[in-house]
């Protein structure tokens, strides 16, 4: 996969701030019961596998999420608090208002929320206490989290997003893991678009299930500091 540079975007995520009228949706909203793959060919949708229900909810909710994150609906994820050009900490108030605008699209569960806002105060006082190297809020964060890449697809380009499709789905009581992919692609795609998977998680809350973990929001490794060659 030839990857694009997004200093832009991540800047965008950086000041954007939490849309107030982000439309609640569902994953049972976004596809029917049967699935109908994305092919190649656009005209050609005709080939559909019916799949367990679970299943069915679990595919929808990763693509609506997906969507969502790439629409102008997603919300900011790091509020900033800038002297003289220089980040000195994170907005603790707009991270917790941003939590709970991830929870009124009904697409994450609490699990989801309670890690971004823990990452976020892992960033704060690093960032307070000198732990990290001070950023620059013209240029890349000089940590891991959204630097660089979207940490909703831990991608820096992407394919149709209602390509998406999922595999080695293995459901235990009210959880769930999978890896998602760009499903079916044309033959003459670069080989790295096919070999793309991505891990997440997601679990049932009530009678539906909602995101819990996504890659790019890994607490390890979002609260990492940035090697100075890396920057």
């Amino acid at each position: 996969m030839k990857y694009l540079g997004l200093a832009i975007i991540t800047l965008a995520i950086t000041f954007s701030g939490c849309s107030s009228d982000t439309k609640s949706t569902t994953a049972k909203d976004s596809l029917t019961d049967t699935i109908t793959h994305a092919t190649p060919n656009a005209a050609d949708k005709t080939a559909t596998t019916k799949k367990h229900p679970d299943e069915v909810e679990i595919r929808a909710l990763i693509v609506t999420t997906l969507n969502w994150a790439n629409s102008e609906h997603v919300v900011g994820l790091l509020p900033a608090i800038v002297k003289d050009s220089i980040c000195i900490g994170f907005d603790l108030n707009k991270v917790n208002q941003t939590a709970e605008a991830l929870k009124k699209t009904g697409l994450f569960a609490d699990e989801f929320t309670e890690n971004y806002k823990h990452i976020m105060q892992t960033l704060d006082e690093k960032i307070r206490s000198n732990k990290f190297e001070k950023w620059n809020v013209s240029e890349l964060p000089t940590f891991t989290f959204a630097n660089d890449v979207n940490p909703w697809c831990s991608c820096q380009d992407n394919y149709s997003w209602e390509n998406v499709d999922i595999a080695d789905l293995k459901i235990n009581g009210n959880k769930a893991t999978a890896n998602w992919n760009w499903g079916k692609l044309p033959d003459n795609v670069d080989p790295s678009w096919k070999k793309f998977a991505m891990p997440f998680r997601a679990v049932k809350e009530g009678d539906q299930w909602k995101i819990a973990y996504l890659n790019g929001f890994d607490y390890k490794e979002s609260v990492q500091m940035l090697p100075l060659s890396s920057k």
